[in-house]
């Protein structure tokens, strides 16, 4: 049978950023019920940004089950970074949590070093965390915010790339995350719909500069998913509504884009490179 996933109006929420999954209503469903592995990445090192909450921990738990272990990268989410953790080690998996901010290139590479220290390599590399605020005019977008935007979105993707290559073997995969609004950009996410072009077109670039070395990347584009990104980034009017516009009527959850981070990691899909793997609840990509 079909599962049921929540649809809009959502009970009206804010949150301080990044925010937290302990305050979203209704809770996401990460597939801590539903998802079950069945060896496809067993035995690979992974590592994940943003990988407390949302996609992120979504994408955790299914490389989990599959057999991964995993790095935990994320910001300063004590708490849902702890939930994280719990769930790969209940999949009987190594967990290794490393918060701290991607933005700084020595941060990037220390997150590649602690994974190869104490995971013993790395086999994936998921670019996942994001930076996003929404704004009415281009003048209310800082200087500083534009920064910040693309360092963390499109910079941190650069640096940490850069420093797992030379520690990935042939049948690694890279895979980022994009966004619908790579292609169909919403003028109130100016910034933010800026990066996800960029790494779409990162993405396709990379598929070929490091085809001879037998690494493939690709991106996944998300569109309206229910993460606390959202009651910590848009107005509580626009949450009560979030993913209304989706031709499915509603945002999707973080358990429906994690079997398509697990195909792209999978080693089965190994002439799959440079492809963008839209999950927006049927809203079409150009």
């Amino acid at each position: 049978m079909l599962q049921e996933f929540p649809k809009p109006p959502f009970p009206d929420q804010q949150q301080p950023m990044p925010g937290t999954t302990a305050r979203m209503s209704p809770r996401p469903d990460h597939g801590e019920g539903s998802y079950k592995g069945s060896g496809r990445l067993l035995g690979k090192k992974a590592i994940i940004t943003g990988a407390d909450s949302g996609i992120g921990r979504a994408v955790t738990l299914a490389y989990a089950r599959e057999g991964a272990d995993v790095l935990i990268s994320y910001l300063n989410e004590h708490e849902d970074a702890d939930d994280t953790r719990r769930l790969v080690e209940d999949a009987g998996r190594k967990a290794v949590l490393v918060p701290g901010d991607i933005q700084h290139a020595e941060h990037c590479r220390k997150i590649v070093e602690t994974a190869v220290a104490e995971l013993g390599g790395v086999d994936l590399l998921v670019n996942n965390a994001a930076h996003q605020a929404s704004f009415k005019a281009l003048e209310e977008i800082s200087d500083e915010e534009w920064e910040l935007t693309f360092r963390v979105n499109i910079h941190a993707m650069f640096y940490l790339t850069k420093a797992a290559v030379p520690h990935m073997k042939p049948g690694s995969a890279i895979i980022n995350t994009a966004s619908i609004n790579a292609d169909k950009p919403n003028p109130t996410l100016l910034a933010y719909a800026t990066t996800k072009g960029a790494i779409q077109n990162f993405t396709a670039g990379l598929a070929q500069l490091l085809a001879d070395k037998g690494i493939r990347a690709n991106a996944v584009a998300p569109g309206p998913i229910w993460t606390p990104l959202i009651p910590s980034t848009m107005p509580a009017e626009k949450v009560a509504h979030f993913g209304e516009q989706a031709p499915m009527k509603r945002p999707g959850q973080p358990a429906e884009l994690a079997t398509a981070y697990v195909m792209l990691a999978d080693p089965l899909s190994s002439y799959v490179s440079g492809a963008t793997i839209a999950v927006t609840g049927g809203g079409p990509m150009l």
